[in-house]
C-alpha cells in the first residue's frame, strides 16, 4: 500500500485515527506520516511484532523516536533473509510513491522475545501493548498461549472484523476487565476503514487514545 493512497483511502473512509503497523518492521511509517502531514487525520506509529511464542502484539508509540528504538530492539531478535519468490517484495516506498529501499529481513518470521520481554521494553518506550486479533485460530494470544494472565499487562485487546466488539464481549465475557478494539487489519487499500472502533476523545491523539483504553477523564471506548 503506497503511503498517499492510504492516506487518501482513511480519508475517504473518514477515519481520524489510523495506525501504521507492519508486521517486525517500521520503515514506512515515516513516509505515511508524511503523506498525512496537513490532513484531517492523524498517524499513530506503531508494529506488529511476532514474539517468539508467534502471538501477533501490537505496539503503539506518541513518536516516531519511541518506534524507533523498538525497532533497533527487534532488528537484533529477528532473524533469516526474505524470499520475494514466496512471501513478495518488501519495498519501502515514500509519500511521493518511489521506492526507497527493500527490506530483506524475513518480516513474517518470529523474534526470540517472549510476548514479556517485549510488553516490558513497550511499556519501558511509553507505548501501548495489545495483543492482535485474539479471536484468530493462529497468530493470537489465545491461539498460542492458551489463556491471558490475569497479570498480563495489555492495554487492551483487538478483537478481529470477524467476531467484532459486541460478539467479542459475549465470546469472551471472562475478560471483560480490558478494553476491546476493532480494526480492518488491513494488507490491502480496499479493505482500510472495514472496521472500525469509535472512541470518546477530546481531540484525536496517542495521549488522548492512551486514556480512553484507561477509561480517564470521561474518555473511553463506545461499545
Amino acid at each position: 500500500m503506497h503511503p498517499k493512497a492510504l492516506v487518501e483511502r482513511a480519508l475517504e473512509k473518514k477515519l481520524d485515527i489510523i495506525a501504521i503497523s507492519d508486521h517486525n518492521a517500521s520503515a514506512n511509517v515515516p513516509y505515511v506520516m508524511a503523506a498525512a502531514a496537513g490532513k484531517n487525520i492523524q498517524v499513530i506509529p506503531a508494529m506488529e511484532i511476532t514474539t517468539s511464542e508467534e502471538v501477533h502484539l501490537l505496539a503503539l508509540f506518541e513518536s516516531l523516536s519511541d518506534l524507533a528504538k523498538l525497532q533497533t530492539i527487534i532488528d537484533q531478535h529477528l532473524f533469516g533473509e526474505n524470499d520475494e519468490n514466496r512471501f513478495g517484495v518488501q519495498a519501502i516506498v515514500n509519500e511521493s510513491g518511489e521506492v526507497e529501499g527493500l527490506n530483506n529481513q524475513l518480516l513474517i518470521g518470529a523474534t526470540d522475545l517472549s510476548i514479556d520481554e517485549i510488553i516490558e521494553t513497550i511499556h519501558q518506550l511509553k507505548g501501548l501493548a495489545i495483543p492482535a486479533h485474539i479471536d484468530r485460530e493462529s497468530f493470537s494470544v489465545l491461539s498460542q498461549l492458551g489463556f491471558i494472565d490475569d497479570h498480563a499487562h495489555f492495554d487492551g485487546l483487538e478483537i478481529s472484523k470477524l467476531t467484532g466488539i459486541q460478539q467479542g464481549r459475549i465470546q469472551y465475557a471472562d475478560l471483560g476487565r480490558y478494553p476491546f478494539l476493532t480494526s480492518s487489519d488491513a494488507h490491502f487499500i480496499k479493505d482500510i476503514g472495514t472496521s472500525t472502533t469509535k472512541i470518546l476523545l477530546g481531540e484525536p491523539t496517542f495521549d488522548e487514545l492512551k486514556m480512553a483504553l484507561s477509561r480517564q477523564n470521561g474518555r473511553h471506548i463506545l461499545e
